[in-house]
C-alpha cells in the first residue's frame, strides 16, 4: 500500500506539471526522467532565443545630443575635493536599468579614455570610470595634486555607451 499510495501522488502532481493523463502507467524513475527532460527543452529554447536577441544592441542616441561640464573649463585650476556638474542637451536622464527612449546617464572618466571596442561594451566600474546609475547631475572628486583629464560620457540603461557616442570633450584640469 505504500509504494502505491507514493505513486498514486506522484502520478497526479505530474499529471498536474506535466499534463500527462492516465499517469498510473508511470513509474517514479520515469517521472524524473520526464521533468529532466523539459527543463532541459525549455533551457534549450531560452539559450536560442537568448542568442539572437539583440542583447549586444547598442542604444541609438538622438540627433544632436550633448554632454558637457557645466562649471570646469578646460585648464582650470582647482582644490581638491572639488565639484563637478554635469549638463545634457537633446536627451533625458534615467537611472541605470531603465530601459527609456532617449534617457541614459552619466559617467566621469578620470585619466582614462575608451577604446572604438570599449564603447561597444559596458563601461568598467573602477576608479578611473565613475558611474552615476542613479541618475545624478554632479559630484564632488577628490584627486592628488598635478594635472588630470576628465571627460563625460553617456551610458544606456546597461552602462553602454550610446551610438552614436554622446561624449564630452576631454578637458583638462590642475589640482592644486
Amino acid at each position: 500500500m505504500g509504494f502505491s499510495l507514493y505513486k498514486a501522488r506522484a502520478g497526479s502532481a505530474l499529471a498536474q506539471v506535466s499534463g500527462l493523463r492516465g499517469s498510473d502507467s508511470i513509474v517514479p524513475w520515469e517521472y524524473k526522467m520526464i521533468a529532466s527532460f523539459r527543463v532541459k527543452i525549455a533551457l534549450s529554447v531560452l539559450f536560442a532565443i537568448a542568442s539572437f536577441s539583440p542583447a549586444a544592441a547598442q542604444t541609438p542616441s538622438p540627433e544632436g545630443a550633448k554632454v558637457y561640464f557645466i562649471n570646469l573649463k578646460d585648464g582650470a585650476e582647482v582644490n581638491s575635493p572639488f565639484l563637478v556638474q554635469f549638463g545634457l542637451s537633446g536627451m533625458g536622464i534615467a537611472p541605470a536599468g531603465v530601459e527609456k527612449p532617449n534617457t541614459g546617464h552619466h559617467h566621469l572618466l578620470i585619466d582614462a579614455t575608451l577604446a572604438a571596442e570599449q564603447l561597444k561594451e559596458p563601461i568598467p566600474a573602477d576608479d578611473n570610470h565613475k558611474h552615476f546609475g542613479a541618475g545624478q547631475t554632479e559630484t564632488m572628486v577628490t584627486l592628488p595634486q598635478g594635472q588630470h583629464t576628465l571627460q563625460l560620457v553617456l551610458g544606456d540603461w546597461t552602462h553602454i555607451p550610446l551610438v552614436p557616442p554622446v561624449t564630452s570633450e576631454p578637458i583638462t584640469i590642475t589640482v592644486r
